[in-house]
């Protein structure tokens, strides 16, 4: 069985950075393509960034192009994304997600079949 664990979220003030990792456990992480959603109270399921599999590429949303980067780490099964610059509109439930697809998506996260648990980043003075 496929899990997925998130960590690393926070309170950060504007500017910072946080760092949010992904385990996977019960299936190898470079076989599927992987993504990060979040939502925050009262909007949409926002996609940010994915990967597609076998270290494919990597796409991102315009809302956090050139801040966030999104990696994997095979030896340790393990998905990440580097959040730099963050802002207040940043603050939301962090998701990552997997399907075991060749390309991934951000237009909807109906297309992956596991998700974490989520995390919560906080972003304010």
């Amino acid at each position: 069985q496929v899990q997925l664990v998130e960590s690393g979220g926070g309170l950060v003030q504007p500017g910072g950075s946080l760092r949010l990792s992904c385990a996977t456990s019960g299936s190898t992480l470079d076989y599927g393509a992987a993504a990060w959603f979040r939502q925050a109270p009262g909007k949409e399921r926002e996609g940010l960034s994915c990967m597609d599999s076998n270290h494919g590429g990597k796409y991102y949303a315009d809302s956090v192009k050139g801040r966030f980067t999104i990696s994997r780490d095979s030896a340790k099964n393990t998905l990440y994304l580097q959040m730099n610059g963050l802002k207040p509109d940043d603050t939301a439930v962090y998701y990552c997600v997997l399907n075991w697809a060749r390309f991934c998506g951000l237009a909807t996260s109906r297309q992956y079949d596991y998700w974490g648990q989520g995390t919560q980043v906080t972003v304010s003075s």
